[in-house]
């Protein structure tokens, strides 16, 4: 019970991290009329009309309806375990800082909970260079959820290099595959 109540928390906290990266293009909310006009800054201008309510009356029906799809993007991002690499690279791409900010939300909201951060390459260079760019992979994304409030005690890395892969052709998009760092709960 306590867990699934410290991962809605973070799923809450998500919801407004994703309403604060949203379009500033807001015209009408319920209840309101919000009007706004947007600078080269993004911070914008902003006018809002408010009606009084009382609070009774308040339709407050959505809410859980919100929280439950909060709560299940949140559960999808965490679903999402494999962090892919491009090559010879160990910078993290993009496209996975919202799955890995989901990762660091759920860690942080969870101190007793821990993660083993696995890095891989493809099989291209010596054992010696994967093994050392499969920890430098896995270390950059220790790196980047330590810089969002997770401990380092809840993270362990390790390095398979070239040993574990996922795809066992020789094409790009097998290696492609190969690049990557594994999120595994244990």
């Amino acid at each position: 019970m306590a867990k699934t109540k410290l991962i809605h928390v973070a799923a809450i906290t998500f919801a407004v991290f994703l309403a604060g990266c949203a379009s500033n293009d807001v015209e009408e909310t319920s209840g309101a009329e919000t009007t706004e006009t947007g600078t080269d800054e993004g911070l914008g201008d902003l006018t809002l009309e408010v009606e009084q309510q009382d609070p009774v009356e308040m339709d407050t029906s959505g809410d859980d309806e919100m929280a439950d799809a909060v709560t299940s993007e949140f559960m999808d991002l965490l679903d999402q375990t494999l962090v892919y690499f491009d090559f010879d690279e160990s910078s993290i791409r993009s496209e996975f800082r919202t799955v890995l900010n989901a990762h660091a939300m759920n860690l942080a909201a969870n101190p007793n909970m821990s993660v083993v951060l696995e890095g891989h390459a493809d099989e291209r260079g010596t054992r010696e260079y994967n093994l050392a760019l499969g920890e430098r992979r896995a270390k950059a994304i220790a790196d980047y959820m330590m810089l969002r409030g997770v401990a380092s005690s809840q993270i362990d890395t390790v390095s398979y290099g070239e040993e574990m892969p996922l795809a066992l052709g020789s094409t790009e998009s097998d290696y492609a595959e190969n690049r990557r760092v594994e999120i595994v709960y244990p």
